[in-house]
């Protein structure tokens, strides 16, 4: 866990692929769900069609689902985006699939903001790129790449203020949690 920008999808990304662990990334999950039109997805579409945060029922119904598969029960899985708030929390030990280590993303909201406000995606390939510090290779990707309008400052800001009031709660749920500098340069 850590606030938007922190690094959890990468971390998460390199931890799945290190130890063949199932990926399990929360946004991106709710995505699917609702793209596969079950009854489950259609109410999830509902609140991304409409830009709206998906209730936290919903987004644990998916989530419990999800980590009931059987690629996340055989290998294991690595799950990031979640959980984003206390209830969320609370509610992730009430699953019969629970996480065996917590870590916690520590960076400054100033670092956040650098990598989130610079943060580029090729809507072709799906990868993420950085302005400064991880510029496409081609000018061919270069034209491709566009910011998500969630990660403009204002909107990265307010974001930022929600995780920094979930978070002291967040952390009171993992209490053996690790901590990890997020800031370092891999």
């Amino acid at each position: 866990m850590g606030p938007p920008g922190s690094g959890k999808s990468h971390q998460a990304k390199l931890l799945s692929k290190k130890y063949k662990m199932t990926d399990v990334c929360c946004s991106r999950l709710l995505r699917s769900v609702a793209a596969n039109g079950s009854g489950l997805g259609a109410e999830i579409q509902q609140y991304l069609e409409n830009e709206q945060s998906v209730p936290d029922s919903l987004v644990l119904q998916a989530v419990e689902q999800r980590l009931s598969q059987v690629d996340c029960s055989s290998r294991g899985w690595v799950l990031h985006g979640f959980p984003y708030n206390l209830h969320q929390a609370r509610c992730l030990w009430g699953f019969q699939h629970q996480p065996n280590r917590v870590f916690f993303l520590e960076v400054t909201d100033d670092v956040c903001l650098d990598r989130t406000t610079q943060r580029r995606t090729d809507w072709v390939s799906g990868e993420r790129y950085h302005t400064v510090t991880r510029p496409p290779q081609t000018a061919e990707v270069q034209r491709r790449l566009q910011a998500a309008p969630d990660d403009g400052a204002e909107v990265m800001k307010e974001r930022l203020k929600r995780y920094r009031a979930e978070s002291a709660g967040l952390q009171s749920v993992f209490p053996d949690a690790f901590h990890i500098d997020a800031a370092q340069k891999s």
